[in-house]
This record gives C-alpha cells, structure tokens and sequence, in this order.
C-alpha cells in the first residue's frame, strides 16, 4: 500500500528564489499548454493529448533556454497534470455531473513540483532534488519503504516535501470487537458502545479571529500592494491552523477506533449534498469525507474491516424490535420506539442500527473478518 510522509523544507534564500522561478516556469508550461489545447480545438477542430505535448518539450528547451534549469520528468507532470484534469472534466460531463472546465492557473494557485520517479534522495538532514540542490529537512520521524515520489509544494510562504513510499500493511492483533459509529454536528461520532465523542468545532472557535482578519484585506483595495499581500496571507495561515487542528483530530479518533475494534461501521453518507444544505458550515467544519478517508486508509493498513451502510431510517428505527416510525425519535437526544416501548440515547440507537446493519444478529465477528479477507 502507499503512504505519504510530509516534511518541512528549510531553503536558503537563494533556493528559494530558485523554487519560486521554476513554480512561475511550470506555470507558464500548463497554462500555454492549455491554450494550445483551446485553440486546437477551437479553430481546427483536433484534439491534443497530453503525450503529444510532450513530444515537443525538446523543442521547448531549444526555442527557451530558460526552461533547461527545470528538470525534465517535473515539466512532463505538468502535462500529465493537465491531462487529468481534462480527463476529469470529460468524465464528469459523460456521468451528467456538474463539470468545470480546465482553467488558467494564477500566481497563487500553482503552488507543486512533482518529481514521479527519479531526480531525488533524502538523508537524515538533506534532501537532494535535481536541477534544485540540496536543500535542508526536519525528518522529524524516519521514512519507510521504498519511495516512489517526491513532491515540493509552497503553504503560506513556507515549503514543504511529501514522499510517497510503498510499505507493507502492519496487521494489529484481533480484538474480537466490533462497532457501529453515527456522525453528527452536536457531536462528532456516538459508538454503540455509549462512547460520546465531543465536536470540536476548529473553525467556529477561528471564526472572530477569521473575521478580523479578512476585513482587514478588505480594507485594503490596491491588490497589488504588500500590505495586502501580508494580510492575505495571515488569513491563510489562519485556515491552514483550523486544517491541521482538525485533521489531527481526525487521525486521533480514526486510529483509537482502528485499535480497539476488528470491525467498524459507518453510514455511507452524501456529504457533498449534505454540504450545500442549511446546515453547511457546520458540515464543512466537522469534514466527515476527511474522517471517512483517513479511517479507511488505517484499517487497510491494520488488517481492519470497514462497512459502510446505507444511512436511512437509522435515526427513526428501534434497535431492539425493528419498528421504524418518525415519531420514535422525540427530540434531538431522545429515543422511545412507540411500539416496544424502549427508551435509549437516540444517537447510540441510531449506532446499534448501524452496526446492525453491517453485522447481522447471530454471525460471529471473526467469521466475518474471514469472509472479506
């Protein structure tokens, strides 16, 4: 399996001023590559592929010289680069999706360099990249297996590297537990087993700091102006620390989860619908697709088995005789199935249902886990 390992780049100013002139030449390479694509098409009717494109990166180099300091496998991803996303946005319009056009890329929007294959090594302190040099690097933990990619990217002024290694799945001893998980925004995750998770809510807390700031950009009319580049990018800053609080959060829960339980079921949710709902804000903030990603990626890696089943009628149906009314549920925390008369947290009713679903009653747990390995 791959797993990615992000280190923090310390350049001199010299490296990065380097790192800065072949970003703007890459730049420069998608976007007059997206332009000869356009115009392909629209005045001759041809289209272009991305290996067609590369053909005459030779001829690039020759015609400008400049284009000689970048190393070749980085410019030949920038095409693959926008292959994909003409690929993406044909994909989108054959499945009837809403799909946006390949688009221009500006000065703060093109901000990686992607070494596919070669062209890099990392010792304990340094990190070499060809056409660049060897630039210093906190490893603060060690890599593992065999590296397949290195990619630099710039964040608010500051660079980072990302190694893409293939390494082995570490398989975690058998618990024999299983567990049934229900999201929300009062609280984050409620198990069947009554544990309650608490949201933390990052950008709600963020959001008078947020504020201040973005009004202070706003403030600031001349786009052009240092001031405003600085405002900008502490609002950056700002966003980049709710990120990291809350995927940090994420790798928490998701790797407690993955511990102590063989078998983890989740509702299988529409959370980009769910997203553009009333309740958005506060769905983007809890990042429940970040959460479902990260705890797929663990149990793969530890031999672990996640379902996710389908979300209706979990809040409104009894765990306990199978009734499914509207009226079961009373209020937000409260369960009391008008049938059988049982009475629990409506939260963790709505988990056993989850789990339910994903184990029926009678089939023991590591039977299961046999049956999808």
């Amino acid at each position: 399996m791959l797993k990615a390992f992000r280190y923090r780049l310390n350049p001199t100013k010299t490296q990065e001023a380097v790192l800065n002139e072949q970003l703007w030449l890459c730049r420069n390479l998608y976007n007059c590559a997206l332009q000869e694509r356009r115009d392909a098409y629209q005045k001759a009717g041809k289209t272009i592929t991305g290996y067609d494109q590369m053909k005459y990166l030779t001829e690039i180099k020759a015609a400008l010289p400049e284009y000689k300091s970048v190393y070749s496998q980085v410019l030949q991803d920038v095409l693959k680069r926008l292959d994909k996303a003409y690929q993406a946005f044909f994909r989108r319009v054959k499945a009837g999706q809403k799909a946006g056009f390949p688009r221009f890329q500006g000065r703060d929007r093109f901000d990686s360099l992607c070494y596919p294959q070669s062209g890099f090594t990392v010792s304990d302190k340094t990190a070499y990249f060809s056409k660049i040099g060897t630039i210093r690097i906190r490893l603060h933990r060690p890599l593992e297996g065999k590296i397949k990619t290195a990619t630099i990217r710039r964040e608010c002024g500051e660079w980072y590297v990302s190694y893409v290694c293939e390494v082995e799945a570490q398989p975690l001893p058998a618990t024999g537990n299983s567990v049934g998980v229900d999201v929300g925004t009062t609280w984050f995750a409620v198990t069947s087993d009554g544990e309650f998770v608490a949201n933390p809510r990052h950008f709600q807390k963020a959001m008078k700091k947020l504020r201040v700031a973005q009004r202070s950009v706003a403030r600031k009319t001349n786009k052009r102006s240092n001031r405003r580049r600085k405002a900008v990018r502490h609002v950056a800053k700002l966003h980049r620390k709710v990120s990291r609080q809350r995927l940090d959060f994420h790798h928490k829960t998701a790797v407690k989860l993955v511990k102590e339980n063989d078998l983890i079921a989740h509702e299988d949710l529409n959370v980009g619908g769910l997203g553009r709902g009333n309740l958005a804000r506060s769905i983007h903030d809890v990042g429940w697709s970040q959460f479902f990603s990260l705890l797929s990626q663990k149990a793969e890696c530890a031999a672990r088995n996640i379902v996710a089943v389908d979300p209706r009628y979990t809040s409104q149906g009894c765990n306990q005789c199978g009734y499914v009314s509207k009226a079961n549920r009373l209020s937000q925390s409260r369960f009391v199935c008008q049938q059988c008369g049982h009475t629990e947290n409506a939260d963790i009713n709505a988990a056993r249902n989850i789990l339910g679903r994903a184990v029926p009653s009678g089939i023991n747990v590591a039977v299961v886990n046999a049956s999808v390995a």
